[in-house]
Parts: C-alpha cells; structure tokens; sequence
C-alpha cells in the first residue's frame, strides 16, 4: 500500500469516532442521515423483526423481539472496534511502518495483529514500532481504545438506569389500569375520585414521566428498542394511555382537571412525536378505528357506572375525534416500525392484571378478584 491509503484510513477512523461521540457523549437528536449507527440499526431491525415474525408462536415472536435491544449494543461496539483496528492497521500498511521482530515482507495480517494488540492495550511486545510517525500511532490508537472502553463502561450502567425508571412506572400501571392499560378502567378504577384532586395528581406525575421518557428516548436512542417484563406492557402501550386518560378528561371532564390534562397532553403528544422523529416515521392513518360509536357507548357506560359523569355527551365523542387526530397517527407509525401492540380506550374484555396471573393466585382460586383495588377503599382516602 501506499500514501493513497492514508486519507480512506483515516476517513474511517474519524468517523466512527464521530458516530460514537453521536450515539453516547450527545444528548440530543442527531439529524444527519448518514450515519453508520442509523444504517446498522435499521439494517438490522428490519431483517430483526422478519425473523421474529418467521418464530412460530406470539410468546415466542416477543421474546425474539425483546432481546434485539440488548443484543444490539454488543454488536455495535464490536463494530466500531473493528473498525477502528482495521483503520489504524491500514494506516500503517500505508506508510509501511517499520516493526521490531519482522522483516521486509510485513504483510497486512502483521498490521491487523498489530493494532488489535495495540487497541486492547495487551501490550505483548512481540512487535513493535520503531519510527516515530509508527509510536505515535500506537500511542493514539491505545489511548483510543482505552477511552472508548471507558466510555462504554460508563454507558451501560446510565442506560440501565434510565430503563429501570421507565419501567418501574409501567408497573405501576397494572393496578391502577390494567394490563394492557387502558384509558377506561384507569379513570374507572379511580372511581369517583377521579372528578377531584387525585386525577390532577396523577396527571401531573405523568406529565414528568413523559418528560422524562422524551429525555432518556432521545439521549439514548437504543432505548426504545428495549421491551418490559410481560408481553403486555410497553412504554408505547403506557403514553398511549396517557394521551387517551388525557384526551378523556380535557373533553369529558373538563371541570375536574381540565388544566392539568392538558399539559400532560401537551408533554404526553411531544414525546410521542419527537420520538417518532428519531426512526423517521412520520404521520400514518390508523388501520383501525381504536373508539367506535359501540365502544364509545360502553366508555361512557362503564364510566358511569363506575362513578365518574361524563359532560356534554352529545358533543363527548366529536372533540375527543379531534384530539386523537394530533397524536394517534405518530402512535400507529411507532407501534408499526417498533412491533408494539397499541392498547384500546375501552377493554373488550374485563382485563386481568399480570399480578394476579401467578400460580400462586392461580391456586388461590379467585382471591386475586378479592385484593384487587377498587373505589372507595381506604387505599384511596
């Protein structure tokens, strides 16, 4: 090789740089299109999800989606060593840097041993360089390495983090409104209560949930790929209940916590869009109608009889149509590219939350309908 190699090496080099200092260092979204990052993940997402759907049963379909996340950050890294290591090889194949130990026919596999050997700081000593312009890339390139191990060590545990917060508010969901959870039984199991300063609680809490979710899915874009512990909980499946709980209450109840809702709203619609933009997925017409007329009756039906007075009926449906039009098609878009079911407004049958699905509830033989929360208890006063 030549001086002609040089430049492509260290293209390469400085921009796997550049993509890491994007994905871990900069919290913030990252437009550019070109992006190794961006190619490997939709790359390896698309063929990801096609063998997920070739896995035979829907348990075993989401499990084969639920490790790509974790899987993903490995093979990533291991793709940016690589090639770093093949980059700073190539870099002394071209300046034909002299080593210790070998003589005048160093072949590329020489180079590659080399600057692996110099990356992972293993420090054999069974070649070495000895011009200057050679030890000061050895010199760089174990720094890197060094500084990119650091880097990693210091990513994983901040992201996990981060996932833990998520879900432990996902949890919280199952007893509060099912699982998935739904807008409905969430209002309904908060009873009458719902019409005062309880609901406002909630909403605010939420409001900073969403906040936070928008903050660590865009800092840390492998996140959303990650899955929770049962099938039927998602962070999709949760700010979807938030928008509907929100939507509900702005046009139904609007003199319980009209101003809460909607800030929530507001928070709630802004993640979902901002991260919508980080897969580039825009806009998309609902494939099905999540509230018909029949489901909208039963809405109001088991609000009612759960306590909470839904105003202005004839006009319930109408403005709560014109609400889900600004949020709904960004959670269609995800939930299509991110393969996450999206939870109706109204359960179509009375849902069974994932607590009492345990063989120890299963031989308890229907306690699990005893110990469940229910309006006016004193676990509400």
């Amino acid at each position: 090789m030549t001086w002609l190699g040089v430049f492509p090496c260290l293209l390469v080099i400085v921009m796997i740089l550049y993509d890491g200092f994007e994905t871990l260092l900069l919290p913030r979204r990252v437009a550019r299109t070109i992006r190794f990052t961006r190619l490997f993940y939709r790359t390896s997402w698309k063929y990801w999800t096609k063998l997920a759907n070739l896995s035979g049963s829907q348990k075993r379909r989401f499990f084969v989606l639920s490790i790509f996340g974790p899987l993903s950050l490995p093979v990533l890294f291991s793709f940016w060593a690589g090639g770093l290591i093949v980059g700073f090889a190539g870099l002394h194949a071209s300046l034909q840097t002299p080593m210790t130990n070998l003589n005048e026919s160093q072949s590329l596999l020489d180079y590659l041993y080399f600057s692996g050997v110099t990356f992972f700081t293993l420090g054999f000593g069974d070649i070495a360089p000895t011009g200057t312009l050679g030890r000061v890339l050895a010199v760089l390139e174990a720094g890197l390495g060094f500084g990119v191990l650091a880097v990693v060590i210091g990513y994983l545990p901040v992201m996990y983090q981060e996932f833990s917060k998520r879900e432990g508010a996902i949890s919280v969901l199952d007893a509060r409104a099912g699982s998935p959870p739904t807008a409905s039984e969430f209002l309904a199991r908060l009873g009458p209560l719902s019409e005062g300063e309880r609901l406002s609680d909630y909403f605010q809490t939420w409001e900073v949930w969403s906040a936070e979710l928008l903050e660590s899915h865009v800092s840390f874009p492998v996140l959303p790929f990650f899955r929770s512990q049962h099938d039927n909980q998602s962070w999709l499946a949760a700010l979807a209940m938030i928008l509907d709980t929100s939507a509900l209450a702005i046009t139904g109840l609007p003199k319980c916590c009209a101003y809460q809702a909607r800030l929530t709203f507001a928070m709630a619609r802004h993640a979902v869009v901002d991260i919508a933009q980080i897969f580039r997925q825009t806009r998309r017409p609902p494939t099905h109608d999540r509230l018909p007329n029949e489901q909208l009756r039963l809405l109001c039906e088991h609000l009612s009889a759960a306590g909470v007075q839904v105003e202005r009926p004839e006009r319930f449906g109408d403005a709560l149509r014109e609400l889900r039009e600004l949020y709904e098609p960004f959670l269609e878009a995800l939930s299509e590219y991110l393969q996450f079911p999206l939870p109706p407004f109204q359960p179509v049958n009375p849902p069974v939350d994932n607590w009492q699905t345990s063989a120890w509830m299963r031989r308890a033989g229907g306690i699990g309908d005893l110990a469940k929360v229910q309006p006016g208890d004193d676990h509400y006063d």
